[in-house]
């Protein structure tokens, strides 16, 4: 095999471009993806990534917003020598680690519930 191929879904070498989800894929595959509790888990997950994903471009874009747009509110002082800034992005850095948080309790919870839902039903 040369190099930059790409192998197919059953190892044959696939021309460049054609994707791995073309007609050629493996009907095992093709039978979990229809599934409803696949297409459940994966509206989930998606939806469930989108909205964290929006989250995090409010508070990091606002706060650079901020920085570009009114400094004088980030110069106050607060608490002695810190400025209002330096709390801002320690909550911009804060909140990131508590969306991954809550990412990783949702995909214990539900998103490992689902899973074990699709693999009871793929295993019929």
């Amino acid at each position: 095999m040369t190099s930059g191929t790409t192998l197919g879904a059953r190892g044959r070498a696939a021309p460049p471009g054609s994707g791995t989800l073309a007609a050629d894929t493996d009907p095992q595959v093709a039978r979990i993806a229809r599934t409803p509790e696949f297409q459940q888990l994966v509206q989930e997950r998606t939806r469930f990534g989108w909205i964290l994903t929006i989250l995090m471009l409010v508070v990091y874009f606002g706060f650079i917003g901020l920085i570009a747009f009114d400094k004088a509110l980030l110069a106050v002082k607060v608490g002695g020598t810190a400025s209002l800034g330096l709390f801002m992005g320690v909550f911009v850095i804060l909140f990131a680690f508590a969306l991954t948080g809550v990412y990783v309790a949702r995909a214990n919870t539900r998103f490992d519930a689902l899973s074990d839902a699709l693999k009871r039903s793929v295993g019929r």
